[in-house]
C-alpha cells in the first residue's frame, strides 16, 4: 500500500488521507499535548539559570510542574500505545527500524527526564507543590548525597532529548518536504 499523497479531500475528514491510515485520535491529541508540553518545559528549564531573584523560583515551579504533568501524560501515552490501533507503514525495513528507535528512545527519555527532575528537586530538599496547588509526596526526601547525580541525569536528559527532537523533526521534513509523502498527515 503506498502512502504517496492523495489531493482528493474525503468529505468525511480533513486529512487528505484514508481515516484507516491516520492514527487513532487520542494517539494524535497525546503526541501534540506532549509536544506542546515539552516545546514549554525545555526552554523554561534551559533559561531558569538567567533569571534572577525571586523569579527564578516561579520559573522552577512552573518547570516542574509541567515537567510532573509530561510525566503522567506519557504514561498515558504509552497505555494509550498498547491499546491503539497502529495504522500501516510502509517503506523500506531501515527506515522503519530508525523511526521505531528513535521514538522508543523518546518514549524512555520523556520518562527518564521528568522522573529524574523530580527526584533531582526532592534530593535537593524541595518538594513539589504542583502548580502551588498540591504537593506530591516525596519518595526520597533530602539526599544530599545523590541530589547532584540526579541533576546530571535530568540534564544529560535533556540534551538527548533535544537530539532525538532534532532527528525526529528531520525525518519528518524528509517525508514532507522531500518524499513528499503523506507520513505527516498520519499524526495531524
Amino acid at each position: 500500500m503506498s502512502q504517496t499523497l492523495d489531493t482528493g479531500q474525503s468529505s468525511t475528514t480533513d486529512s487528505p488521507i484514508s481515516p484507516t491510515l491516520r492514527y487513532p485520535g487520542t494517539t494524535r491529541i497525546l503526541h501534540w499535548l506532549i509536544a506542546v508540553l515539552v516545546l514549554a518545559t525545555w526552554p523554561l528549564g534551559y533559561v531558569i539559570k538567567f533569571v534572577k531573584g525571586e523569579v527564578s523560583l516561579d520559573f522552577y515551579l512552573i518547570h516542574e510542574s509541567l515537567g510532573f504533568l509530561i510525566l503522567w501524560v506519557m504514561l498515558l501515552r504509552i497505555g494509550n500505545k498498547l491499546i491503539a490501533r497502529k495504522p500501516p507503514h510502509d517503506g523500506p525495513a531501515i527506515e522503519r527500524i530508525a523511526a521505531e528507535a528513535v521514538h522508543g528512545l523518546l518514549y524512555v527519555f520523556l520518562i527518564v527526564m521528568p522522573v529524574s527532575g523530580f527526584l533531582a528537586t526532592n534530593a535537593h530538599g524541595f518538594p513539589l507543590k504542583w502548580f502551588g496547588l498540591i504537593e506530591v509526596w516525596s519518595p526520597i526526601g533530602k539526599s544530599p548525597d545523590i541530589a547532584w547525580t540526579l541533576s546530571a541525569i535530568h540534564e544529560w536528559s535533556a540534551f538527548i532529548l533535544l537530539g532525538l527532537f532534532v532527528m525526529h523533526i528531520g525525518a519528518v521534513l524528509f517525508h514532507h518536504v522531500l518524499r513528499r509523502d503523506a507520513t505527516l498527515y498520519r499524526i495531524l
